[in-house]
């Protein structure tokens, strides 16, 4: 199904899909810090990946979670790239007082970005 929608994109047709069917992505914590990898599926997607999940996107995303900054570090040989999100785990695992102190499950939010093929 998505290989037919990057064909279609090739030709000029745009078709917009959430991160989640192009990537898997997993993450962990450092204190204050959320570190999320991303991952394509098929590395013919990995160009739309790099062009529309950057740093300033990510950012805006979590803003509501209070994140201050965003790095990405490409892996190319791996077709995937990794975020640090500073600022964004309320204490983390021993000051927060959510569920999630470690934010194993906002790989998911990243997940949920819209992205164009």
């Amino acid at each position: 199904m998505l290989q037919a929608e990057y064909s279609q994109a090739k030709g000029h047709s745009q078709s917009s899909v959430t991160l989640h069917q192009l990537a898997h992505a997993r993450a962990g914590d450092k204190g204050e810090r959320l570190n999320v990898a991303l991952f394509a599926y098929d590395p013919d997607h990995y160009t739309a990946l790099l062009e529309q999940v950057t740093e300033e996107r990510v950012l805006a995303l979590f803003a509501h979670r209070g994140a201050s900054r965003v790095r990405r570090y490409l892996l190319p040989s791996l077709a995937g790239m990794n975020f640090v999100i500073d600022d964004v785990l309320q204490g983390g695992v021993n000051g927060a007082l959510n569920l999630d102190g470690h934010g194993k499950t906002l790989s998911f939010l990243l997940l949920s970005l819209e992205v164009t093929l």
